[in-house]
């Protein structure tokens, strides 16, 4: 028996999640820590989109709603399939 207790290892898709500087902070952050964390994380991106509107303009609003479109397929197939 050791005096130290070691972690599992991640799988690879959070390993590589986990090392984009700014939004791995932020998502191994909300995933591990305590409750509140998910509203600061939340009000984080809303405010990175709300400096993306005021840099950007238009496109800004409009690009990141274009990327979930994937995603949004995603979750309609998932939620089909039961």
């Amino acid at each position: 028996m050791s005096a130290t207790e070691l972690y599992p290892r991640l799988p690879l898709w959070q390993r590589i999640v986990y090392a984009i500087p700014l939004f791995g902070w932020m998502a191994r952050d909300a995933a591990n820590g305590t409750p509140d964390d998910l509203w600061y994380t939340l009000g984080a991106v809303l405010s990175m989109w709300g400096c993306l509107i005021m840099l950007f303009g238009l496109p800004g609003l409009y690009l990141p709603a274009l990327a979930m479109v994937p995603v949004m397929f995603l979750l309609l197939i998932l939620v089909s399939r039961g």
